[in-house]
C-alpha cells in the first residue's frame, strides 16, 4: 500500500499511520514522523509552502519506491501540505509499515532525508512583524547544509 498526497488543508497524521496497518496481520511495526510548523518564539505568523504540482507528487512517489526497494516495507504514506501553514499545524507526515521495526525506522528516515532535499517544495516565512528574515530575500527559506549531509549518508543503491 502506498499513499502519496499533497494537500492544501490540514490532515490527521495519526490517521495516515493507522491506515497502513488497518485490517492487516502481516504488519509488525509502523513508524511515523510528523513535521510541524514552529512558531519561532512567537515571531512567525505562518509558513507559505509552494510546490510544483505533478512534479512534487512524482518525486514523492519516486522516493517511496526507492525506500520500498531498499527495505521490506509493507506500506508507505507521505502527506505534504502546501499553502499557508500556521504554527503548530503539521507540514509533512511520513509513515512506514513493515513486519519488523528496523525496516520501518530506516524507511521513514530515508524518506524524510530525501523529501527535504529532492521534493520540489519551497517555504516562505510570514513574520508577525512583517519584516522578512534579513538572511533570506523576501522571507524565502534557504536549504540547510545539514539536510544535504543527512541525505548523503544513504549510499546510492
Amino acid at each position: 500500500m502506498r499513499r502519496i498526497r499533497v494537500v492544501g488543508d490540514g490532515f490527521d497524521p495519526a490517521a495516515e499511520a493507522e491506515a497502513l496497518q488497518a485490517g492487516r496481520v502481516d504488519v509488525g511495526a509502523t513508524v511515523s514522523f510528523v513535521g510541524y510548523c514552529r512558531g519561532e518564539a512567537g515571531t512567525l505568523a505562518a509558513l507559505e509552502l509552494e510546490h510544483f504540482p505533478g512534479m512534487a507528487e512524482a518525486e514523492m512517489e519516486r522516493i517511496a519506491i526507492e525506500a520500498e526497494r531498499r527495505w521490506p516495507l509493507l506500506g508507505v504514506a507521505i502527506v505534504h501540505r502546501h499553502g499557508l501553514v500556521r504554527p503548530g499545524e503539521p507540514i509533512v507526515a511520513v509513515a512506514t509499515a513493515s513486519a519488523h521495526r528496523a525496516a520501518a525506522f530506516a524507511g521513514a528516515e530515508f524518506i524524510m532525508d530525501f523529501l527535504k532535499t529532492d521534493a520540489p517544495f519551497w517555504k516562505r516565512e510570514h513574520r508577525r512583524d512583517q519584516v522578512a528574515d534579513p538572511t533570506s530575500p523576501d522571507g524565502w527559506v534557504a536549504a540547510k547544509p545539514g539536510d544535504d549531509a543527512a541525505r548523503s549518508r544513504w549510499p546510492e543503491g
